[in-house]
């Protein structure tokens, strides 16, 4: 940078005075560029505003539980594992004791709304709430989280039966009827448990109730794994219904059984349902590379099971250096496309598709997808992978 005096030895002209007087920079320095698109997204404190926006409008602060919409108190067993899991998401992000506060609110209220006791009707729901359950220990090693799970794994062992070969009911009321939904989360829970508690029981169990998954209802030459099998009692496949969820949960107990056994087997089944999913028009649109809308209800939760799960296969050893990058720009693309173009920024809401804002009201449900999104993004951002 030129340095000026306030005298000169020589007289100069006044023109060349001015003309010394244009610039205070070399000349050969050029302006920055104007930025270009939106700014970089510190995904920490948006999952901060995320996670926060998920108490806020949906935690019944009077009955510890979470609300099934953001204008009722109606209750829903199923997601509520889910919002413990982001509610664990945030307590190991944060390490904030107010997390940890939330989850033994929502122990105490949960049951209650569930009839004083967290057993339920449906397989699949009491393996979701265990698995979340089962986090909540890992987290805490707060004993009663882990006896809770307990109780759900005897019951849920018990849906075991013979129709169709094998495999776990979806409910007690259909014995017959055996789908993924009930099935892909118990084998995670059963890896998981085996992990925690080295019970080799628990490691069968899973083996089992995955040989029996894939055998039943994975398409080994694509990778597309089918909704359920049996449903009318009819020994029928059902070939029409394609869900994230359920590649979600398939390659979620694949990358389990990966990570225990060291078996490659294992993660080429969960890397052929993975790329099944970024690869099918109905489950990714190809417009805008996005997860597909599935919807309010259950639906709005089912590509945040995929997001949980496709996280934690990016975090598998041995993955090909390829396959990992196009996971990581998937999950990338979707979290900014929802936080830049689909938040409702006043009050910090999702709706059932990531390119479009909702509208004042949203379900729990499709809330969670997008938190559970935004924690995923801020995880792969504290491992620099973002």
């Amino acid at each position: 940078m030129r340095i000026r005096t306030s005298f000169y030895i020589l007289a100069i002209s006044a023109v060349s005075l001015l003309a010394s007087c244009d610039t205070d920079y070399d000349d050969d320095v050029a302006p920055p560029p104007p930025p270009s698109g939106p700014p970089a997204i510190d995904w920490a404190k948006a999952a901060d505003s995320s996670t926060k926006s998920l108490v806020t409008n949906f935690f019944n602060a009077s009955g510890n539980y979470f609300n099934e919409r953001n204008n009722n108190t109606n209750f829903h067993y199923w997601p509520q594992a889910h919002g413990l899991d982001v509610l664990v998401d945030a307590f190991l992000r944060t390490k904030s004791n107010d997390y940890k506060v939330l989850m033994d609110k929502w122990f105490a209220g949960v049951p209650v709304k569930n009839g004083n006791t967290f057993i339920n009707e449906f397989y699949d729901d009491m393996e979701w709430n265990a698995l979340a359950m089962l986090r909540a220990y890992e987290a805490t090693k707060d004993e009663k989280y882990k006896t809770a799970v307990e109780t759900l794994w005897t019951d849920i062992k018990g849906g075991w039966n013979l129709t169709m070969n094998g495999g776990i009911a979806w409910r007690k009321a259909q014995p017959w009827y055996k789908n993924t939904p009930a099935n892909g989360p118990a084998a995670i829970l059963a890896a998981r448990l085996y992990r925690n508690f080295n019970r080799q029981d628990d490691l069968d169990w899973s083996k089992k109730i995955y040989t029996w998954l894939k055998d039943s209802l994975y398409n080994n030459n694509t990778g597309w794994v089918y909704d359920g099998i049996n449903g009318n009692n009819d020994g029928i496949r059902n070939t029409e219904w394609k869900f994230t969820y359920n590649q979600g949960t398939f390659l979620g107990a694949a990358t389990e059984l990966y990570l225990l056994t060291n078996n490659v087997a294992y993660l080429n089944d969960a890397l052929k349902a993975a790329n099944f999913q970024l690869s099918d028009n109905v489950l990714t649109n190809f417009t805008d590379n996005l997860m597909r809308d599935e919807g309010g209800g259950d639906g709005g939760l089912f590509k945040g099971v995929l997001v949980r799960y496709l996280t934690q296969l990016i975090f598998a050893p041995g993955m090909v250096s390829s396959d990992k990058t196009r996971y990581i720009n998937y999950l990338k693309r979707n979290a900014e496309v929802l936080w830049n173009e689909g938040t409702d920024k006043t009050y910090l809401l999702f709706g059932t598709y990531w390119k479009t804002k909702p509208g004042a009201t949203t379900d729990y449900t499709t809330q969670l997808s997008g938190a559970m999104l935004i924690e995923a993004a801020a995880l792969l951002e504290e491992k620099d992978l973002l």
